[in-house]
């Protein structure tokens, strides 16, 4: 993403943006003297999320700097038919409201601060909160590294090499560090706002800024492709609409479950509030990876030819084209993309609290020392933290991949905790054993394919044949071996909405 235009205005807006978020993370954290010492009050805002914060949070945290440095490129590479970005992202929201409202209710009346506090509550079992714990930490982890990989291609490219890609790295996850050291969620959340914002405003401009270097008319560009690339626009052969699916499967079910998306419904102010803002989540597929999805499509025609390595760059290409427009988009596109790398740090920081919290209650606080102080579980969780982020940066040091791969892979083994997660919601026969054994080999079995360099079996993923495996063994061995009659009254009552 190599931006000749942006230079030294490029690293003036950079720190003008790393300035706003540490103002941000100074005050989040100032006069609130219980933030440190309380689980609740560092990871979730104290359960106070009102409808703006709770709103932006959700989108900076779904739709990261990502989505226009690596969806514009894959839309560019397969043509059309990336069109499933679209539906992909519009399949989390619905199966959000699944489970969300009822999922709040009951994390409201129990105190619940990360995922596997409910998975806990719901089978009380040892073995099954392990290796939820271990999937999804595995998740976030990967999400993590994928986050650090942007930052480094994005302020590099931005500076047009001024910034070097590794010093760019560990200069922006210091500061997301700092902000979230001193403000936690609460802090975490305001700054979503400002990148939520800058996003949204920055997609409207680099579509209309493409569209006029295509002279405004998109039935030329696919007329183009038509004739230049025809298989961009064909039906997709058998596997890929196959694929296709399958992806709708792996994202849909294994991003509604994100350890830090699910802390956002724990956070929510009231069901209401959180109710208001999925309802606005819904309308954000379209606007934010539509209009990305239209970016790609038009790079095609701007930018013919590009290889896989050529392709990551096109969004850096586009916007050259874009700011050489006249001065307005020049500063529009200076902005946009300091936004782009600050949404990447808003998503990079929603994951690092959440695996500090996971590490501090479930790790530390339910295992090695559950008589500890929740100041202490706090403490470790921020030194857990940054921990965890020297190992990612060592490994962020020379990127295993384009983004679009470290995006797919993460979802494999996360994708395991799904059943357990959502059919102990509503099915009070789920029982323990058969769901450990699903997780278990629903996992195994993903990361055969994984390890095996066999992603996809017909266009079906890895992760979507070991989810399957999982749901059958779950209901199958429910039903077979279901829990005693005084445990099915048990989760009954845990699982009721009645208060």
């Amino acid at each position: 993403m190599n931006l000749v235009f942006a230079g030294t205005d490029g690293i003036l807006i950079l720190t003008f943006y790393a300035i706003v978020m540490l103002a941000i993370g100074y005050y989040s954290g100032k006069g609130e003297k219980n933030l440190h010492d309380s689980l609740s009050g560092y990871y979730l805002a104290g359960k106070n999320l009102g409808f703006i914060a709770l709103f932006f949070t959700l989108y900076a945290t779904q739709y990261s700097g990502n989505t226009i440095v690596g969806y514009a490129p894959a839309a560019y590479r397969t043509g059309f038919s990336w069109l499933q970005s679209i539906s992909f992202m519009t399949i989390i929201i619905g199966i959000y409201l699944l489970f969300a409202p009822r999922l709040y209710v009951i994390s409201k009346r129990h105190g619940f601060v990360t995922p596997t506090d409910w998975l806990q509550f719901r089978f009380n079992s040892k073995a099954v909160t392990l290796l939820s714990i271990f999937l999804m930490l595995w998740g976030l982890g990967n999400y993590l590294l994928e986050q650090f990989v942007a930052i480094g291609q994005a302020v590099a490219g931005m500076t047009g090499g001024t910034i070097p890609y590794q010093i760019a790295v560990v200069a922006f996850v210091l500061v997301m560090l700092i902000y979230e050291w001193m403000g936690g969620m609460k802090a975490v959340a305001f700054t979503d706002v400002m990148q939520g914002l800058v996003l949204m405003v920055g997609i409207f401009a680099f579509v209309f800024g493409s569209l006029y270097l295509v002279g405004g008319d998109f039935s030329e560009v696919t007329k183009f492709i038509a004739e230049n690339e025809p298989a961009k626009v064909a039906v997709p052969p058998l596997e890929t609409s196959i694929n296709w699916f399958s992806m709708l499967l792996l994202v849909g079910f294994g991003a509604s479950i994100y350890p830090h998306a699910v802390q956002r419904i724990y956070a929510a102010q009231s069901e209401r509030t959180l109710k208001r803002s999925f309802a606005r989540m819904a309308w954000m597929p379209p606007i934010t990876t539509g209009l990305v999805f239209i970016v790609g499509i038009i790079g095609i025609m701007l930018f013919p030819g590009l290889d896989t390595a050529g392709s990551e760059q096109l969004v850096g290409a586009m916007a050259n084209k874009i700011a050489a427009i006249n001065s307005f988009y020049y500063w529009i596109m200076v902005l946009f993309f300091g936004g782009i790398v600050a949404a990447i740090i808003s998503t990079a920081d929603s994951v690092l609290l959440s695996f500090s919290s996971m590490l501090s209650n479930d790790v530390y606080g339910k295992f090695i020392n559950p008589h500890a102080s929740e100041h202490k579980k706090v403490m470790i969780g921020k030194i857990g933290g940054i921990v965890a982020v020297i190992l990612l940066l060592w490994i962020a040091w020379y990127p295993p991949g384009t983004l679009y791969e470290i995006f797919v892979l993460k979802f494999e083994l996360l994708v395991q905790v799904f059943p357990a997660f959502i059919l102990g919601l509503y099915w009070k026969r789920l029982s323990a054993k058969p769901v450990f054994l699903g997780m278990l080999m629903g996992a195994i079995l993903a990361a055969m394919f994984t390890l095996t360099g066999h992603k996809t079996v017909f266009g079906i993923h890895g992760g979507v044949l070991g989810l399957a495996l999982n749901f059958l063994i779950c209901v199958i061995g429910s039903l077979v071996a279901p829990a005693s009659f005084q445990r099915e009254r048990e989760v009954e009552e845990l699982i009721s909405l009645k208060a």
